[in-house]
Order: structure tokens, then sequence, then C-alpha cells
């Protein structure tokens, strides 16, 4: 008979408890940490994330928005792709395909973009001892010209001139979100 929630069964039974008679107290044999733990007490001080961590969020965060982004385009023109004498399993191959050819393109860029952008922002905050916007529009205008420089100088001054904006505006939203909104 399947799982009853009540009845007159229900207080004859009792659920299985594997850990009822080690007579281990549990609480007290892993004594965990409720707040992070630091080597150096400088760690401790800092409230950002390590080069590292900002390595690994900006470029996972870019890889991932990229490749959603990515795969609606692709799922649009696989849409557009179909012809009338398409069969449905014709149809969805088409859809897969291009959607996973164009989420692998613009997710790769992005990451990289995300790669850039922690690595010259972590640098910019290493070589001036301060953690401000000045460092995040820096990386920003760095990563556009970065990107877009095997293209010519032209479009690597363009490229630079948007990152920074881009950047810019991003910083100003996240500060306005702060002071208007509550959280």
């Amino acid at each position: 008979m399947a799982y009853q929630q009540g009845g007159k069964d229900q207080d004859s039974r009792r659920l299985y408890n594997p850990y009822q008679d080690l007579q281990v107290p549990i609480q007290t044999l892993y004594k965990l940490p409720t707040s992070p733990e630091f080597l150096f007490q400088e760690e401790s001080i800092a409230q950002r994330r390590s080069w590292g961590e900002n390595l690994t969020y900006y470029t996972g965060i870019g890889y991932l928005a990229g490749a959603v982004v990515g795969s609606g385009k692709g799922l649009a023109e696989g849409m557009k792709a179909s012809e009338p004498g398409d069969t449905m399993k014709l149809r969805v191959n088409r859809i897969l395909n291009a959607s996973g050819h164009a989420g692998r393109r613009f997710g790769n860029r992005s990451g990289v973009i995300g790669l850039m952008y922690a690595g010259l922002e972590s640098g910019m905050v290493a070589v001036r001892d301060t953690d401000d916007v000045v460092n995040s529009v820096v990386a920003g205008l760095g990563t556009g010209a970065l990107f877009r420089a095997a293209s010519g100088p032209r479009s690597a001054a363009l490229g630079g001139a948007i990152g920074g904006l881009v950047v810019g505006l991003a910083v100003t939203g996240k500060q306005m979100l702060k002071r208007y909104v509550p959280i």
C-alpha cells in the first residue's frame, strides 16, 4: 500500500533512524565555524573577493549569460531557417544546432571578456592599493580596448570607450540601487 498521511497505522509505525544506536553526540562531533576563516588578519579586513574568486566569478557569470543570450539568438535563427516541407524532427534538429552554435560562440566571447575584466580590475586594485569606482571603469575601458585590439586601433578605442561606459553605468546603477532600494 502507498504511503498515507495520518491514519491509525501511523501510530504503530516509526521512521527508521540509522544513528540511534551510535550514542555519539552529533552536535559536538563536528564543530563547524559560522563565520569565514582567514589565514591572515589582513584578509579579514578587506571587504572584497580575492583575485581568484573575482576571476572565477566574472568568467563564470560572463560565460553563463553569454550562453543564455546566444542560445536565445540561435533559437530565433533556427526557427527562421526551418522550411515549409521540413519534418518536426528536422526542425527540432535545426533549432538545437543553431542554439548550441550561437550559445557556444556568445558564451566563449563573454567568458573571455569576464576573464580580462577580472584580471585588469584585480591588477588595478593591486597597483593602486585602493578599491574604488576608478578601478572598475579603467578595467572596463582596458577590457574593451584589449578585446577589440585585433581589429585595429580605431576599433580598440571604440571598444574601450564602450567598455568604460558600460562599467560606469553598471557601477552607477549599483550605487543608486543601494541608495534608493531598501533591501
